[in-house]
């Protein structure tokens, strides 16, 4: 398992400051005002975040995935939308190109993205699809000579419509395979291309400082270079993108589960009921005995899901019971934190306002928990009786 020496811990420390000294003066009222955290951005553009898993070759710092899961816990510890802005600019937008490009897509695209300069995105999931990826999938791509014809929709894309959004990955159909099945592919469609269109920002319950939209394709056109990785292998490249991607957001999940316990600490210092700091009564030092132990529980998890990836095993089980915990800590944390602080953790200047209505997506983002249950099943191999 990765110990955290040498230049792990001095990343973690340098995250942890930057979160606590940037971004939690500011992030509050860019919450409440919904405003993507530019500023921000470019900072962690400037600190090498955005390139931590990349080559320096491709602009990136040389590091490792597990590095990167660091990077994103700290991080979420303050904020979740900063965090998932970073997660799904590395694992969806800029890991496929560097894992499935080509040298000309990998030259072009790499170091803008890992510059923080430029952010990548990822189109999936369709507006009645859902879990059913390969199902629901309605998009299409038709070879037209030397260009790619792209029509379809996609649904809750996260950095699809900002300002410095530079190029989306589109999963599409197309053909058919000798089976019957769709032939699905992955194809670049660098912003501004025409026929291409990012509807208006979704209105979320929580992730207010990220960019999520619903992306449209009419009549698009790219040229037949920007195909990601070989035809026909699209699904199989997400698949592989996803199970790195389900410990990074495991990671993003320990890290709000983690800031609950930190907010709930300095509050039950602080608030006094019936004579004493309420932390001196028993029921709310079991309350966050109980944070502790999911948050301590979650971390060993994607910890070891991460061991296993850097050492080149087999780690999809692994990454689903991570990012199922995981999940699962940062929902309860959040609840519980928010019961803490009572009527102060239901109003929105407070943290834990912000953990509780950022928590849930943990539990249906990057594949939701009940196809984590079924992934785990599967690899127990339950689902061949």
């Amino acid at each position: 398992m990765p110990k955290l020496g040498g230049e792990y811990e001095d990343l973690r420390k340098t995250v942890e400051a930057f979160a606590r000294d940037v971004v939690a003066p500011v992030i509050g009222d860019l919450y409440e005002r919904e405003e993507f955290p530019y500023d921000i951005v470019r900072q962690m553009g400037a600190m090498g975040l955005f390139g931590l898993p990349i080559p320096e070759e491709h602009g990136g710092m040389g590091g490792d995935y597990f590095a990167l899961c660091l990077a994103l816990e700290e991080l979420a510890r303050v904020d979740s939308s900063v965090s998932i802005t970073v997660e799904a600019a590395v694992s969806l937008g800029a890991m496929p190109i560097y894992r499935f490009g080509t040298a000309e897509q990998r030259a072009e695209w790499l170091p803008r993205l890992t510059s923080g300069e430029m952010l990548g995105a990822f189109g999936l999931t369709e507006p009645g699809g859902g879990s059913d990826v390969p199902g629901g999938m309605r998009t299409t791509a038709v070879l037209d000579g030397d260009e790619w014809v792209i029509n379809g929709s996609k649904a809750f894309i996260t950095n699809s419509g900002t300002d410095i959004t530079g190029v989306v990955g589109v999963a599409a159909i197309t053909g058919e395979r000798a089976d019957g099945r769709k032939e699905i592919s992955t194809i670049l469609v660098p912003a501004g291309t025409p026929g291409f269109t990012a509807s208006k920002k979704y209105s979320k319950v929580g992730w207010n400082c990220s960019d999520t939209r619903e992306l449209s394709f009419v009549d698009c056109r790219v040229p037949a270079a920007n195909l990601l990785g070989e035809r026909g292998r699209g699904y199989a490249q997400f698949l592989q993108t996803l199970d790195e991607g389900r410990v990074a957001i495991a990671a993003l999940s320990v890290g709000l589960a983690q800031g609950c316990v930190d907010e709930s600490l300095r509050y039950v210092r602080e608030r006094r009921a019936f004579g004493h700091p309420i932390g001196h009564y028993q029921a709310i030092q079991f309350k966050i005995a109980d944070m502790e132990v999911r948050t301590h529980t979650a971390r060993l998890a994607y910890y070891h899901a991460a061991d296993r990836m850097l050492a080149g095993e087999p780690f999809k089980k692994e990454a689903a019971i991570a990012k199922l915990v995981a999940g699962d800590a940062a929902m309860d944390n959040a609840r519980d934190a928010t019961q803490i602080f009572g009527g102060y953790g239901f109003m929105n200047e407070y943290p834990v306002g912000r953990f509780y209505r950022d928590a849930k997506i943990l539990e249906i983002g990057e594949g939701t928990s009940e196809v984590q249950r079924m992934l785990i099943a599967r690899e127990l191999g339950l689902s061949d009786l």
